[in-house]
């Protein structure tokens, strides 16, 4: 399965770990995860050296081919936020995870849209569980009226 990962670049680096976590996880798994750069520790630097529409070019356009989202939004993000608003709007399965002591965004806790679980974890493990039960809890059609 193609999934698009989302995670904070420039609004803050602290669950960097916590990114490299869940794409070396969905990667050891089979799966397609075409924004997994987003978990390089120098992934600032990397994308310094792209102007501001290839990145919104390219980054739109994994969405639109990614089946699904996986977002981390423990750290505020507004690109995250855009993200997660477009994948919506295309009618993918989104799945946003914080860790339980962060302060989300009203926007993403209160977000009713059919198409959204927004789930809290305390562990790695728990993080980890919670994302198999998103992808084995999605059916065929929920994937066919993502493309």
């Amino acid at each position: 399965m193609k999934i698009y990962f989302a995670g904070s670049i420039v609004g803050g680096r602290e669950n960097a770990q916590i990114y490299a976590q869940i794409v070396e996880y969905l990667l050891a798994k089979g799966h397609e995860v075409p924004s997994a750069h987003v978990a390089r520790p120098d992934v600032l630097h990397w994308e310094k050296k792209n102007p501001p529409s290839l990145v919104y070019e390219r980054d739109i356009g994994w969405v639109r081919e990614s089946e699904v989202m996986i977002a981390e939004v423990s750290t505020p993000s507004m690109g995250v936020g855009y993200e997660i608003a477009t994948a919506l709007h295309l009618g993918k399965p989104v799945l946003c995870l914080y860790r339980q002591d962060s302060t989300v965004s009203k926007m993403i806790l209160g977000n009713t849209e059919p198409n959204i679980g927004v789930k809290a974890y305390n562990t790695p493990e728990e993080l980890l569980s919670l994302i198999d039960g998103f992808l084995s809890g999605l059916s065929n059609q929920d994937l066919v009226n993502s493309r």
